[in-house]
């Protein structure tokens, strides 16, 4: 155990990506520093929601950056986006990638479902080979990991920004990077910026929970600016009675969503499930009553390709022959069940061969019906169906600390001297989440804030 008041050169808060990539990268250009990385759980629940992302990178190779990286970011953050971030993030990121393959880390190129998509890159294992590759770095290079250690007050004294635990327990360094992550695990936080019910939300992986914005909160209270859409988070479609980790039910393009009174209330064709799934578990989560919504489709989603990709779920969905046996076992309304399908296969267009799983299809439902959905209308008239619950689950909030391209903490005056953040901790997300670009500006950024730490003693 630490002493009560330890004096390092590195404090790095946070043992996911962001944090050991920090700890890591600073250790390679300094040998002989000391360098600390305290983390809240415990060893075996360590590494936060990295240690359960797939984490797919926004890649076309580990040497090559995705065609139209920045303009992709800046439309997904609309005016409010910060171009030299994602310039940065763009032109650092091959390099990063690499450096992850020389700590042991490999990749491979994976599609994903809707085949309109370009290649994404993900490291074999996924996100626990992340931490686990960068966590023996780190043991080799004889950086200290601190478990079971709250980091709850951040001080800015003259011999170096510190950290306070819980406990009471002092850590003096030279240099301190922030690398906790969101508040997503916070319930009292998810209720003050997102509203009534969010509380409730439920989230997609065991080490979400342990992300309650403690970072973010001690670096305001000593002046730090914020950034990103404070409303906004990255949330996700799973099925509610799983209790893996990222239990996925994405199939919602090639069905119709109906609630628990067996009606549609969504446009479930509305764009490609990246584009429409944070929106759609919102309206379930906030806006639909029980808080829940069933995907009905028939057996004609297994001619779509790759269609198992989308379901992730370890629970099979509910079967039957007949809508009306499909009902019983959702436990809606019979009839409302029966009359929603009828209406919308009314209301599908005859010309089904237009279909086509991986694109926006323009195979739209007539206008008369509400809501229409705009692509993928085909009927559903071929048995067995198949029903799947779904519930909203949040991975991450958008709202954290305003950083510059040299993962500086900034303040209404300039920057933190010698503070810096990588990570989720980090604002930058406005509308949407980007898809997949959280780890790798996790990683990107932490070892920016790595070398920039060593450099700045």
């Amino acid at each position: 155990m630490a002493d009560m008041n330890s004096m390092y050169d590195l404090v790095v808060v946070g043992h996911g990506v962001a944090g050991l990539a920090a700890a890591v990268s600073a250790a390679e250009v300094a040998p002989a520093a000391q360098i600390v990385v305290l983390e809240r759980s415990p060893e075996h629940a360590s590494g936060g929601n990295t240690r359960y992302s797939p984490s797919n990178m926004r890649m076309q190779s580990v040497r090559e950056i995705a065609p139209n990286f920045v303009d992709d970011m800046m439309a997904s953050s609309g005016a409010d986006g910060d171009r030299a971030f994602f310039e940065k993030l763009a032109d650092q990121a091959p390099a990063a990638v690499q450096w992850l393959e020389s700590q042991g880390v490999r990749f491979h190129t994976m599609d994903y479902f809707l085949k309109s998509w370009p290649n994404r890159i993900q490291p074999v294992g996924k996100g626990a080979a992340i931490v686990e590759a960068l966590q023996q770095s780190a043991r080799t290079k004889g950086i200290q990991i601190v478990y079971d250690c709250r980091a709850e007050q951040l001080h800015l004294e003259k011999d170096g920004p510190t950290i306070e635990a819980a406990d009471g327990r002092r850590f003096v360094g030279k240099s301190v990077v922030l690398a906790s992550g969101g508040f997503q695990g916070n319930a009292d936080l998810l209720r003050t910026h997102f509203g009534a019910g969010a509380e409730t939300l439920r989230l997609i992986s065991p080490g979400t929970r342990w992300n309650e914005g403690d970072g973010i909160q001690m670096a305001v209270k000593n002046g730090a600016a914020v950034n990103g859409n404070w409303s906004g988070m990255h949330s996700e479609i799973i099925d509610p009675r799983s209790h893996v980790s990222a239990p996925l039910v994405l199939v919602y393009p090639y069905g119709i969503i109906v609630n628990r009174q067996g009606e549609r209330f969504v446009d479930e064709g509305a764009g490609l499930v990246h584009d429409t799934w944070e929106q759609l578990s919102r309206t379930i989560h906030f806006d639909t009553p029980g808080q829940s919504a069933w995907v009905v489709c028939d057996a004609r989603l297994s001619e779509v390709e790759g269609y198992e990709a989308a379901i992730r779920s370890d629970i099979p969905p509910l079967t039957a022959d007949t809508i009306a046996g499909l009902a019983s076992q959702m436990e809606v309304p019979e009839q409302a069940l029966i009359d929603t399908v009828s209406s919308y296969n009314a209301a599908c267009n005859s010309d089904a061969s237009r279909f086509a799983a991986g694109r926006l299809d323009g195979l739209a439902t007539d206008p008369h019906l509400v809501p229409p959905k705009s692509n993928w209308a085909r009927p559903l008239n071929c048995p067995k169906y198949t029903a799947f619950p779904l519930a909203a689950a949040i991975v991450y909030t958008f709202g954290g600390l305003a950083t510059d391209t040299e993962a500086r903490v900034l303040t209404e005056q300039g920057f933190m001297p010698n503070v810096y953040a990588a990570g989720e901790i980090t604002g930058h997300f406005h509308n949407v989440a980007p898809n997949a670009v959280a780890v790798l500006r996790a990683l990107v950024y932490g070892r920016i804030a790595g070398l920039n730490a060593m450099a700045a003693k």
